[in-house]
């Protein structure tokens, strides 16, 4: 998700404790950065801040609203009245939570809007028997059930979503974990292991192949 928040201690303590949740929340501090970021790569969710010291709240979802109809956008702000509520729906948000607010609504709204989108595009991500279960966030090779870690489920959908494709370790990093995630130089190849140990080798497969210099992919593997 991507969270447009200038309050950098607000935006810390949402980000750290979204991360503790398996969600990877990039951060924005300005309304210019927030469309920036919104419009130039994919999110599941973007939160957005009212009251933003250049370019507004309301008016980044327009903009970001004529390139991106479908993006669930959730509007966060200490503006509570109706007529705020209003305008912020009006710009084309989603939600809206008023400032202050319990994480565990926060997070519980997220989610909901995260199902939202999902449900657009599939509940399931499937390559071959290997599939993933977009709402409950179960994985399962054929007809069992395959137990992975939140960091774990985060790579294989990231990998899920790019068939094929060879993902490099900086690539990986960006798509499952946010931004300031303060990275080993191994935690990448760690998780990848991990996953491997649970959807590969127990059923005979190499579907998660190492590309030599380059990264990683996943790719169809019959048994």
């Amino acid at each position: 998700m991507l969270l447009v928040e200038d309050e950098a201690k607000l935006a810390h303590l949402l980000q750290r404790g979204l991360r503790e949740e398996q969600i990877a929340a990039d951060v924005a501090t300005t309304g210019a950065d927030g469309l920036w970021k919104a419009t130039e790569q994919p999110y599941d969710v973007l939160v957005l801040d009212v009251m933003l010291p250049d370019l507004g709240g309301l008016e980044v979802c327009r903009r970001i609203r004529a390139v991106d109809a479908h993006t669930p956008v959730l509007m966060l702000t200490a503006l509570g009245a109706v007529p705020d509520r209003v305008a912020g729906l009006g710009a084309g948000a989603d939600d809206y939570l008023v400032k202050p607010f319990a994480f565990e609504e926060l997070l519980a709204r997220l989610r909901a809007l995260a199902r939202r989108g999902a449900v657009r595009r599939s509940e399931d991500l499937v390559l071959g028997d290997l599939r993933l279960d977009l709402a409950s966030r179960r994985a399962h090779r054929g007809e069992t059930e395959v137990v992975l870690t939140g960091q774990e489920l985060a790579l294989l959908e990231a990998m899920l979503r790019r068939p094929g494709e060879v993902l490099s370790r900086d690539r990986l990093l960006h798509l499952a974990w946010d931004v300031a995630y303060e990275a080993r130089s191994n935690v990448v190849d760690v998780c990848v292991k991990g996953l491997r140990d649970r959807i590969d080798r127990p059923f005979g497969r190499h579907s998660l192949q190492t590309v030599r210099g380059l990264g990683y992919r996943l790719v169809e593997d019959a048994p």
